[in-house]
């Protein structure tokens, strides 16, 4: 069965929405990317509805930080340190807007949806 994102099935009292068509293309959900930390860089390309590209970030090794001067280097990832969406996904080193991540330049907050592209950026903390 396709993985949607339509409204529930259920109301809030527990009762049942009646269905008053089927799934539509648009409509079609996909699984999270769960980019994480290792040693190369895995890029997954989906083709979207009308023929656009998007690539999603499935590894990462390196990001992109841009300073409080607006200069950016490219410099080497090391762990997930917190993460405001979800506690779990640190444990797991998984990588998502907002995470806040240990390079060797010190601590990163991510900018970018490495879901969504296939590019790495954050700003120092």
């Amino acid at each position: 069965m396709a993985r949607s994102q339509e409204r529930s099935q259920r109301k809030v009292s527990g009762g049942r929405y009646h269905h008053i068509r089927t799934k539509k293309k648009y409509e079609l959900a996909r699984f999270p990317a769960n980019t994480k930390i290792d040693d190369k860089q895995r890029v997954k390309t989906i083709r979207m509805l009308g023929g656009s590209i998007k690539q999603s970030l499935l590894t990462a090794k390196e990001i992109n930080v841009a300073d409080k001067q607006g200069k950016s280097q490219k410099t080497e990832l090391i762990t997930v340190v917190e993460n405001p969406a979800n506690p779990n996904l640190v444990r797991r080193n998984i990588l998502t807007k907002g995470a806040v991540v240990e390079t060797k330049l010190g601590k990163v907050k991510v900018t970018s949806r490495p879901g969504q592209g296939a590019s790495l950026s954050g700003v120092l903390v």
